[in-house]
């Protein structure tokens, strides 16, 4: 029986550009969403903000963004606030 071999440029180095790991040039890629833990908060919609607001403080938003975040978060009920958390934050 013939072996088979597989079909591979030797010559050429696969690196992560080849796989999709790295974004192509001039591809805007958002940085990561700061990590919130809402353990603890009982599902307080007052918690909840104030873990985010502290959390957004501590990653040095700046003034716009934090202003953005809390008109945003709490222009509405309890879904709208919880939504906006999640858009803004890697919710655990």
């Amino acid at each position: 029986m013939k072996k088979l071999e597989p079909d591979i440029d030797d010559e050429k180095d696969y690196g992560p550009d080849d796989i999709g790991l790295v974004p192509p040039t001039g591809v805007d890629v958002p940085p990561p969403k700061p990590r919130l833990r809402l353990i603890g908060t009982d599902g307080n919609a007052f918690a909840i903000l104030g873990a985010a607001l502290n959390k957004a403080r501590e990653c040095g938003w700046s003034v716009e963004k934090y202003k953005r975040f809390k008109e945003e978060a709490t222009s509405g009920n309890y879904d709208q606030l919880l939504a906006t958390v999640q858009r803004y934050f890697d919710v655990h």
